[in-house]
């Protein structure tokens, strides 16, 4: 159960604590932030309010904290890591219980995420101390007009303080993501966790407290982005943001200032069809790549672009997989559970009311119960309706027929979005032309888009986003080159 056993002392009464010095501590603030539960609809859980005179002691700590940290041996680093990794998967029921009652993630879902979360952070502490333990060494010569009397040792440094702000839809992974490569390079963290997500994040980091990273060095605020959105974004304290999420990431980005920006704001991820394709593939993965979550990914398949000589049949083999996707509370492992939020059901209802007036084909029947909206394919979809262009985040599905490969390409492209996308084809030389020609961060080859393995880079370009992700990466992203160069009074070579 969430809030006992080995994570009794992160809960005060009904309110959970937020972390900070190595203590799980009660806001100042004597406020709390209530956490919904989608499928009720009531008060699930409350958190506390931090004030702003929290953050900033927040930031003293890590900045403290974070300078003995970065003279830690890379190996204990990698050691401690590992600790943490096995923990968070020991308690992976308590947490996938929270990401079921706060996110309403179907409850097999919810293990498997606390899972691939536990690897990832083992996977990062192995790449870490491979990557991080290796520097280069230059040569003067090599540059024209030079002898070779200058040696150049370059090694990867820590950054500082680096604020990550993970979404709620993967609210741990997404989480550990950027926590694991920021410790292992020598980094110290504070978290900001979603509201809806954020007592499953308390879980995870209290996991983190278990394992015994030094105090300090991880930190979790919870609160009104209101009250400390702003000012945890602006901090002076802060080295390096990480962030994924919706729009919120360009007003950050505009508002950052000199800091290291790593950022995956969502996307209108299109799928391609070509005439040649295997539809019985196609159907497959538009099912997995549209509606699993509900809908709520940023790599889930948001616009179907088939040509029209096939796209009859595909609609025909999605509709019959439609029609057995299960529908309910997540505690049932439905396939479809409540989206996150009334305000979310309304803005993807708004969608779906302007694809009607405007003759989408609707393949089955708009239903919505609360939070709750049964999964929808839209057919007959045209470039003037909103559901071409704006991302629902929820279980609706256009599919927009098309006569030529260009107009394909021509849509993916004209989206102000670009995080993937995927083309479906027995043709290897199309796929390819296509491929490069698609303004998107990953081109998915008869898949749907997804992020992993979370090795592989991931990456948008345009409105979907700055900087790379996958482990290799964001460790990459949180160092900074430092060079040391050895002058030497006289041209020095080997033996000749």
């Amino acid at each position: 159960m969430a809030g006992t056993g080995v994570f009794a002392e992160i809960l005060d009464g009904d309110v959970f604590k937020y972390y900070s010095e190595g203590e799980w501590k009660k806001s100042s603030s004597g406020k709390s932030v209530a956490i919904i539960n989608p499928t009720t609809r009531k008060t699930q859980y409350k958190v506390q309010a931090c004030s702003q005179q929290e953050v900033n002691k927040v930031m003293e700590v890590s900045k403290a904290a974070q300078k003995l940290w970065a003279k830690t041996p890379l190996w204990k680093r990698a050691e401690l890591l590992h600790k943490a990794a096995a923990i968070l998967k020991e308690q992976k029921g308590p947490i996938a219980e929270c990401l079921v009652k706060e996110i309403a993630k179907p409850a097999k879902d919810a293990v498997t995420e606390v899972v691939r979360s536990g690897d990832l952070v083992s996977y990062t502490a192995e790449e870490g101390v491979r990557i991080l333990g290796e520097g280069k060494f230059l040569m003067s010569d090599s540059f024209p007009g030079n002898e070779r009397t200058k040696y150049c040792l370059t090694s990867k440094i820590p950054l500082g303080v680096v604020l990550a702000i993970p979404p709620f839809n993967y609210p741990v992974n997404l989480a550990v993501s950027k926590i694991a490569p920021a410790l292992i390079a020598g980094n110290s963290i504070v978290l900001k966790p979603p509201t809806q997500g954020a007592v499953a994040a308390l879980h995870m980091v209290h996991c983190f407290h278990l394992a015994g990273f030094p105090k300090g060095l991880i930190s979790c605020v919870t609160g009104k982005g209101s009250e400390i959105g702003d000012f945890l974004t602006m901090h002076p304290g802060v080295n390096c943001i990480s962030f994924t999420g919706g729009d919120t990431g360009i007003a950050i980005s505009k508002k950052a200032g000199m800091v290291p920006l790593q950022m995956e704001l969502g996307g209108k991820d299109a799928c391609i069809v070509l005439e040649d394709a295997d539809l019985d593939l196609v159907a497959v993965n538009i099912i997995k790549g549209g509606f699993s979550y509900s809908g709520q990914r940023c790599t889930a398949v948001k616009v179907v672009l088939v040509m029209e000589s096939v796209a009859e049949a595909l609609v025909e083999k999605v509709k019959a997989k439609v029609a057995k996707l299960t529908v309910g509370p997540p505690e049932d492992n439905s396939d479809i559970t409540p989206v996150v939020s009334e305000s979310s059901a309304n803005f993807i209802e708004g969608l779906v009311i302007d694809a009607k007036q405007k003759g989408a084909t609707f393949c089955q029947e708009y239903k919505r119960e609360g939070n709750l909206i049964w999964p929808l394919l839209l057919d007959h979809v045209r470039p003037d309706m909103r559901i071409a262009w704006e991302e629902p985040f929820g279980p609706v599905l256009p599919v927009i027929r098309i006569n030529s490969i260009e107009e394909g390409i021509h849509h993916c492209n004209a989206s102000n979005f670009g995080l993937q996308g995927c083309v479906f084809t027995k043709d290897i030389n199309k796929a390819i032309l296509i491929s490069d020609a698609m303004e998107t961060g990953t081109v998915q080859i008869n898949s749907a888009p997804a992020r992993g393995p979370d090795h592989f880079p991931f990456q948008g370009i345009k409105d979907s986003g700055i900087g790379s992700q996958g482990i290799t990466n964001s460790i990459n992203m949180m160092v900074k080159v430092k060079s040391t160069v050895i002058n030497l009074p006289s041209p020095s070579y080997t033996m000749g």
